[in-house]
């Protein structure tokens, strides 16, 4: 990757700095902040970040045998392997509900397991798109839009297209809030421009 290209290390690092009083919380940020690598390594070469279309250009260039069928955040992270860009499940998980430390088995078949990857995917958004909309984040609650307080202090940890990985307080009612009284996901807080959240969610 070119060196003007390089993702700024500074806010995961000071987000870090922050919580290190959660080293669960800490180990989300840094991993979250590693997989921005790959993510925008991939846009450059397709075009366009991991999605239900970009499966099939993947298993042209690079044919192999490992599935890269499904809907899931889990599905669409592994076409980052079989472009050859990623070569570690350590970089998906964090301590949430659900998930389990990566066995590091990235043979087909055993690539990104159930439970194996921690954070939830935001489909068919581009770098053009607001700087400050989520690429992967967690904790969410598989099958909603409400985050899990308890795993982070009531925090979320959030990476988005502008390079930095934040941390987002969670309300009462389990939403990521963004400040102004509005949350992450809502597809009328500005930075969707009236766009649905495409959210893929881990197995």
């Amino acid at each position: 990757m070119p060196e003007d290209d390089q993702p700024s290390i500074e806010e995961p690092i000071t987000e870090i700095i922050r919580s290190k009083k959660n080293p669960v919380q800490a180990q989300a940020i840094s991993n979250l902040g590693q997989l921005y690598y790959p993510l925008m390594d991939f846009n450059a070469e397709y075009g366009s970040f991991p999605s239900d279309e970009t499966a099939a250009l993947v298993r042209e260039k690079h044919p192999s045998k490992t599935n890269l069928s499904g809907t899931s955040s889990n599905a669409l992270f592994r076409q980052l392997f079989a472009a050859q860009l990623s070569d570690s499940e350590q970089i998906f998980y964090a301590k949430v509900d659900g998930a389990r430390k990566p066995d590091g088995d990235i043979s087909p078949g055993h690539l990104l397991e159930k439970g194996e990857c921690a954070f939830a995917y935001i489909a068919n958004i581009s770098r053009d798109d607001h700087p400050a909309l989520p690429i992967a984040f967690a904790p969410l609650i598989p099958g909603t839009k409400k985050f899990d307080p308890k795993p982070f202090d009531r925090k979320a940890v959030v990476l988005r297209l502008d390079r930095s990985v934040t941390v987002l307080n969670i309300n009462s009612k389990g939403e990521a809030l963004i400040g102004g009284g509005l949350h992450l996901l809502d597809p009328e807080n500005g930075l969707w421009k009236g766009k649905i959240p495409d959210i893929r969610y881990p197995e």
